[in-house]
């Protein structure tokens, strides 16, 4: 395995980028069940509000898309 700077190897920064993933995939299950919640409700305004957010936060974190490398 390749040493990185700081003396992480290239299988640590996966794990770590794995981990990551799978944090930012349990936000947005969380928001879609918030976000049903709210349409359930009749809140229709409330979760197209919620959406338009997700979307700039998703438009925003280019990092989840295509990490940064140091």
């Amino acid at each position: 395995m390749t040493p990185l700077p700081g003396g992480r190897t290239e299988v640590d920064r996966l794990v770590a980028e794995l981990e990551e993933a799978e944090a930012y995939e349990q936000q947005l299950r969380q928001l879609i069940s918030d976000v049903r919640d709210r349409l359930a409700a009749g809140h229709h305004a409330e979760a197209l509000s919620m959406l338009n957010a997700a979307l700039r936060d998703i438009d925003c974190a280019t990092d989840v898309v295509a990490h940064h490398r140091d």
